[in-house]
């Protein structure tokens, strides 16, 4: 803690902006409780014989297969390109990571083409054995609960493989050895010693993909799989309950505090992953051989076929056939309106981020734990929920001030914040806040506080700290933060959809729109657009766990021998 007496003007103000940040966090919460518990009609009592059960069965179903797909994958590929030597690791290693390029509507987009009656998959089953209609022959149909775990646990394991990934790597090797040494096979070196001290980090991995999972609206809507997320956009728009879709919305928070719940409980227990202190070296790797490095190799590609290469080449193909649309005004429209609506929120999400880093740096108190932790939670809502939360407020202040400019001086200002698209920026601020202040916390961690003290010794108030000695070695930091809630909100697709102004489309609502009206060849070039953009943050991710992992062990190399 830097706080001294001499500033302490100074670090109250930090202390507020943390504090009024954190309430912007929570507002959209607080409008779903107060809508929620203050509905016009007894709709709570239709929802809950109605929608709510099949709902959440639906989604629990989705949620479990999803969890269990995206386990197995992301810890056996994880352990493989960890634990083993077989030719081509090198490149799994990495290549693991790209479907999170490809956001989960997009894939499912991509295979309903695919393996659907009319895809090239059962087409060409039809001329090979001679069928005639789907009668003839039994083929699995993705447009179902099925289709919804497959597509999402193909994009979602890199939550798991990373995290996992990460906890093998900081294992102790001498851990390993002894277990060798006493004659554990590499099943029973597995299952016996790396996959229990590896638990917590796989239950973090896997709630981040339920949350990803709980978020989906476009891939279920494909699919036909009536969620709570579902049932909270059609209970809003189709059935224009505002207040039946906050009851719902309430239901998918439970969930949601519970899997933040099991983030946490892992998180808090991460600390008996690694061992060895500072003898740990890297982990001696099995050398496999034959047909055990044959089929190492194909259990790593196959993850990274069905993610991204298989529907980035339908992508590519379909994009082909429409390349005169690269110029048409709807498409570029569509890339301006992201493109500025993103910037805007990664700016706003980084200068956020600094504030409540920066705050909590000055002065670790209680209460600002507390608000920092409260204004990190974004991530977990829903956007579904938080358009809903959103929407209430903002609308509520719109048509005051509507009126009130009415009624002072004759001027008719409609919807002026969500109307202008404010109430979106503010949702991808609230929904990616935890993403930028993540990295940006990591910056300040590795700033020594002996620089705060030396510029305190000069005569610099804490204001002119950050902006002359913290900023400019962050750089990098913030760099990296502003690319990664750009992405995040180029993708993003339920609260577009939701708090998007009247003709308003961005490059996600274009893919959903051309999809719902099965025109897969007009969604291909917007679809191939985001995916070749989210590359870019998975290039960096790939890169920078690399070299932070080589930093961490030549630092402890260095202490042993020193």
């Amino acid at each position: 803690m830097l706080r001294t007496p001499t500033h302490s003007i100074t670090d109250r103000f930090w202390l507020v902006a943390a504090l009024v940040i954190a309430a912007m966090v929570l507002l959209p919460l607080g409008a779903i409780v107060w809508i929620a518990i203050t509905p016009t009609g007894d709709i709570w009592g239709h929802l809950l014989t109605t929608v709510l059960p099949g709902s959440l069965k639906t989604t629990l179903l989705l949620m479990l297969g999803v969890g269990l797909t995206t386990c197995v994958t992301g810890v056996l590929t994880a352990w493989l390109v960890t634990m083993c030597n077989f030719p081509g690791r090198r490149i799994a290693d990495w290549a693991l990571l790209v479907p999170l390029a490809v956001p989960t509507y997009i894939v499912a987009f991509a295979y309903v083409e695919v393996l659907d009656y009319t895809g090239p998959v059962q087409s060409l089953i039809r001329d090979i054995f001679g069928f005639k209609t789907s009668r003839d022959y039994w083929f699995p149909e993705i447009r179902s609960l099925g289709g919804a775990i497959f597509v999402m646990g193909a994009v979602l394991y890199p939550y798991v493989y990373l995290t996992t990934r990460a906890s093998f790597l900081i294992q102790s090797s001498s851990t390993l050895d002894v277990s060798r040494t006493l004659g554990a096979s590499p099943y029973g070196l597995f299952f016996r010693v790396a996959l229990p001290l590896a638990r917590p980090a796989i239950a973090i991995g896997v709630s981040l993909a339920l949350m990803e999972c709980l978020n989906d609206i476009g891939a279920v809507t494909f699919f036909g799989v009536k969620t709570l997320t579902f049932s909270v956009y059609d209970t809003w728009l189709n059935r224009s309950s505002l207040g039946g879709a906050a009851q719902l919305a309430l239901a998918m928070l439970a969930m949601v505090f519970l899997l933040l719940w099991l983030e946490r409980f892992g998180r808090r227990k991460q600390r008996f992953d690694a061992g060895g202190g500072s003898k740990h070296r890297p982990p001696t790797r099995f050398d496999l051989s034959g047909w055990q490095s044959v089929l190492a190799l194909g259990l790593c590609l196959t993850p990274i076929l069905v993610g991204f290469v298989v529907p980035g080449l339908l992508l590519a193909d379909r994009a082909s056939r429409r390349l005169n649309d690269v110029f048409a005004s709807g498409f570029l429209q569509a890339i301006w309106n992201s493109f500025y609506l993103a910037s805007i929120a990664a700016l706003l999400t980084v200068v956020i981020s600094i504030a409540l880093a920066y705050a909590l740096r000055i002065n670790s108190r209680g209460p600002l734990k507390i608000a920092v932790r409260l204004a990190s939670i974004g991530y977990a809502i829903p956007g579904t929920v938080l358009a809903i939360g959103i929407l209430i407020p903002l609308a509520g202040f719109d048509n005051f001030l509507d009126a009130r400019m009415e009624s002072w001086f004759g001027l008719n200002t409609g919807l002026l914040l969500l109307g202008s698209g404010t109430g979106l920026v503010y949702a991808y601020v609230v929904r990616f806040l935890a993403v930028s202040y993540g990295q940006v916390e990591g910056g300040f961690g590795r700033i020594t506080p002996h620089l705060d003290m030396a510029a305190r010794t000069l005569g610099r108030n804490t204001g002119q700290t950050l902006t002359q000695v913290h900023l400019p070695i962050l750089k990098p930091v913030l760099l990296s933060a502003a690319l990664l809630s750009f992405v995040d909100c180029m993708k993003e697709l339920p609260a577009t959809i939701l708090l998007r102004p009247f003709n308003f489309e961005t490059l996600a609502t274009t893919v959903f729109e051309a999809a719902s009206r099965e025109a897969f060849e007009e969604a291909a070039l917007p679809s191939l657009a985001i995916v070749l953009v989210g590359l870019i943050p998975v290039i960096f991710l790939a890169r920078s766990s690399a070299s932070s992992f080589r930093t961490k062990m030549s630092t402890r190399q260095i202490d042993a021998t020193s």
